[in-house]
């Protein structure tokens, strides 16, 4: 049974009131929000034959196909490897199959995620499936970054931006996940998640918390000067590497906002709160700016999996955090 997400039953309305369905549609929103789940429920109401009460019934023949994985009008499309891109060939075999009839006489549904994944090959090779779909053919593509995709992919499909849950219900939903959190931890979880409940069950599961601490106690040591950026960096082998740029692009712009307001209560969590006042009083802004900037573009090469030297560019990080204090 796919879960459903309370802050999704409006949109869900919508969709299941549509008189006819589009032949391609692009869910978009945040990591972490459920469009994935949303997805996986339109596909199934999409395959069902026996629909009940605008839901997949979950007995007929096609809802026991899908539940076990062997649908034979049901055709899943996402990266072979984590982190890798979907590739030509995969969206080759897609296109292979959207031009099959469909076996149990209904529709065909297409699931591709993330859209964002695809490369340019790739992209280009869907768009001819995407302007003239063969037979009743539903394509469910799913975005975390829109911006990144093609226009022309864009252009081709119904563009569905997905519910954010409000801040009271994502607390609800963690509360109920992670029922041994307190609610100091389940504010923090979620923050550190920017606010995308499933992300923030993620992080937990993975041990943010844990990662978050030791990195936060390694940048205190190294402003103190009780450690070296190298051996620093490597200690955070085992921690993404994608967030720890979304903590450090983060902090770099709570310095800023810092240094402009000098509000001492929108500095963050409190475990970097006093670091950021610090950073925000000896250093001049234009340094920070720089390396605001110069953080957005690595940030950007990690997001396109470009081969980097991970301790390289992390020392390289620290070394312009460290020399931050010196500017002011």
């Amino acid at each position: 049974m796919v879960e459903r997400y309370p802050w999704q039953s409006e949109l869900w309305e919508r969709l299941t009131h549509r008189e006819r369905h589009a032949h391609a549609y692009l869910f978009h929103g945040p990591a972490g929000i459920g469009k994935r789940a949303l997805a996986e429920r339109l596909v199934g109401r999409l395959l069902c034959q026996n629909v009940a009460a605008g839901e997949a019934c979950g007995q007929c023949k096609a809802c026991l196909l899908l539940r076990a994985g062997t649908h034979p009008d049901y055709f899943l499309v996402e990266p072979e490897e984590v982190e890798k891109p979907i590739r030509v060939d995969q969206i080759r075999s897609l296109v292979d199959f959207v031009a099959q009839t469909a076996q149990l006489g209904g529709r065909k549904v297409i699931l591709l995620e993330p859209a964002e994944a695809m490369n340019l090959n790739a992209s280009n090779a869907l768009l001819k499936s995407l302007e003239e779909p063969s037979g009743d053919t539903v394509l469910v593509l799913i975005s975390h970054q829109p911006s990144r995709l093609l226009p022309t992919i864009k252009s081709r499909c119904v563009q569905q931006a997905c519910p954010v849950p409000r801040p009271e219900e994502s607390l609800a939903w963690l509360a109920q996940a992670l029922p041994d959190l307190s609610s100091e931890d389940l504010n923090d979880v979620l923050t550190l998640a920017g606010g995308s409940p499933l992300t923030a069950a993620r992080l937990h599961a993975m041990g943010v918390q844990a990662y978050r601490s030791h990195v936060v106690d390694g940048l205190k040591k190294l402003l103190k000067r009780q450690i070296a950026p190298s051996p620093l960096a490597e200690s955070w082998n085992s921690i993404p590497l994608l967030l720890l740029m979304d903590w450090f692009c983060e902090w770099a712009l709570l310095i800023l906002r810092y240094q402009m307001t000098r509000d001492q209560e929108a500095t963050g969590l409190a475990d970097m709160s006093k670091v950021i006042q610090y950073l925000g009083d000896k250093a001049d802004s234009t340094q920070v700016i720089n390396l605001q900037n110069w953080l957005l573009e690595q940030r950007q090469k990690v997001m396109g999996k470009a081969n980097l030297n991970r301790v390289l560019l992390l020392e390289a990080l620290l070394i312009r955090w460290a020399s931050l204090p010196q500017q002011g």
